[in-house]
């Protein structure tokens, strides 16, 4: 400053050296249909949106269509008459056959299991009879491309595609993971089943070969894979006032009151339909058709619940814990059940696609017991938090190096440059994010001439870094060695 009126002046003096912050590592984008395609009207069709809880999803994007339950061909829940009492007809049809639309339970999946922040995008708006398109996917997935907090990508829906369409949606996932190196893709198995809608009950061999088939060979590092499905403890979503109810027989004394009775339950303000309700006719009739509804619970793919596996193991241990040797919450079991010889080949296979099993073991719950990525035989990139954790560095480095853009390209810099990222990497060392007995062992930080960069590099604007780092792998086999002394006289 060019001081020339006599008083006293204040200069603050930057003693710290600039830093690099974590970014976020759990960041999930979910793509799927939902009830509502637009919001205080703003179009919500391929416009990510980042929520922060599952109430704030239901008010932007609803929730889901109601599921509607029957017991006959005609679509109803039908209660037969033998003259003196009312029973069910037949027994209600399982409505996982006809399920279309798993968002919404994906989202209550991801929360339940330890899920926070999340993008979601609309490929389009989730109808009845709608059946879902591969380029809605596709569509969607382009989108999320410009988003850079996302570092998971799922497709809850896109297990209503056919098999050689959703693997081909996971693959461009995978390929978009490997342009950005900021995100994985999980994948969930799927098989087409003769009818109905597959239950992810199958033995993995049966399934698995098809799965490392049609998933393709590239860009495997970037992705995981989980089995089975889970049988969980979500309730479907319901409309009562459009459950249809049928009544046959003859319908005598207490029960001649149930002529007109067309609807589970009355909506809210049909007073024209007051009467025609099992509710408001039969209140115990309506809690034993409530009771056989409520015993279906959703069956779901897990990959949104590893999301929220993903997200918990971050924010208590960090993105270089493996997200495995956890229990799932709001699961009863597995859809089949995986031992040891069964997960031999989901976790090592000669083509290298490991998949990661999800197993039930006594006193334990329900625990994700595999931690691999799809690259199983790649000995740098095998394991998921290894994965993540090079991806978490270089996104973070990556934005605190914009702030170097067009400094000069001198000694100056590049001790600014090579401090910021060493003090970076030697907090992750001492979070025990890197292995190693002292700093240097665990991470190198080099730019300069003559290291990274040559003259005609420095003449060109180049300004190279090269960052090294032994990340921890998990313990994935724990081995004892038991030897028998010899007593000694």
């Amino acid at each position: 400053m060019n001081y020339r009126t006599p008083g006293v002046y204040v200069e603050e003096i930057s003693t710290l050296p600039a830093s690099v912050a974590q970014v976020e590592t759990a960041i999930p984008a979910f793509i799927g249909y939902t009830v509502k395609t637009s919001h205080q009207n703003k179009k919500l069709v391929n416009k990510p949106r980042k929520i922060r809880s599952l109430k704030e999803f239901e008010e932007i994007f609803g929730t889901t269509s109601p599921t509607i339950f029957a017991n006959g061909p005609d679509g109803r829940i039908t209660l037969k008459s033998d003259g003196k009492n009312l029973i069910l007809a037949d027994n209600i049809r399982d409505p996982h056959d006809s399920m279309k639309s798993w968002l919404y339970y994906a989202l209550q999946m991801f929360y339940v299991n330890g899920g926070g922040t999340c993008y979601i995008v609309s490929c389009g708006e989730a109808t009845a009879g709608r059946e879902p398109d591969k380029k809605d996917f596709l569509d969607a997935l382009k989108m999320i491309r410009k988003e850079r907090d996302v570092t998971l990508i799922l497709f809850p829906d896109g297990v209503s595609l056919s098999e050689n369409d959703y693997y081909s949606v996971s693959a461009a996932a995978l390929e978009q993971c490997t342009d950005l190196k900021n995100r994985m893709t999980l994948i969930d198995i799927l098989k087409q089943p003769q009818s109905g809608v597959f239950r992810g009950d199958d033995d993995f061999s049966e399934v698995g070969e098809n799965f490392r088939t049609k998933i393709g060979d590239d860009h495997l590092m970037f992705g995981a894979a989980y089995y089975p499905w889970l049988q969980t403890n979500l309730n479907y979503v319901t409309d009562e006032s459009e459950q249809e109810i049928a009544i046959s027989g003859r319908l005598l004394g207490a029960f001649s009151d149930l002529r007109k009775v067309t609807r589970l339950r009355t909506g809210e303000g049909s007073r024209s339909e007051s009467g025609r309700s099992l509710y408001d006719v039969n209140r115990n009739l309506y809690n034993m058709v409530r009771h056989e509804m409520n015993k279906f619970r959703v069956i779901m793919p897990p990959a949104s619940a590893m999301a929220g596996i993903y997200a918990y193991v971050d924010r208590t241990r960090g993105v270089w814990k493996a997200p495995a040797n956890v229990s799932l919450s709001s699961v009863q079991k597995p859809m089949t059940v995986i031992g040891s010889q069964q997960q031999a080949s989901m976790n090592v296979h000669p083509s290298g696609k490991s998949v990661n099993a999800i197993r039930t073991f006594s006193g334990k719950g329900v625990l994700v017991w595999g931690a691999r990525t799809l690259a199983g035989n790649d000995n740098e990139w095998r394991y998921v938090p290894v994965r993540r954790l090079a991806c978490m560095i270089e996104a973070s480095v990556s934005r605190a190096l914009n702030s170097m853009e067009f400094e000069p390209n001198n000694e100056n810099t590049w001790n600014k440059v090579r401090s910021m990222i060493g003090s970076f990497l030697d907090s992750l060392w001492r979070d025990g994010a890197l292995q190693g007995p002292t700093p240097q062992d665990a991470f190198f930080v080099q730019v300069g001439p003559g290291v990274t960069m040559s003259p005609q590099d420095v003449s060109n604007g180049r300004m190279i870094v090269e960052i090294g780092i032994a990340a921890i792998r998990p313990a994935e086999f724990i081995i004892l060695r038991f030897e028998q002394k010899t007593g000694q006289s």
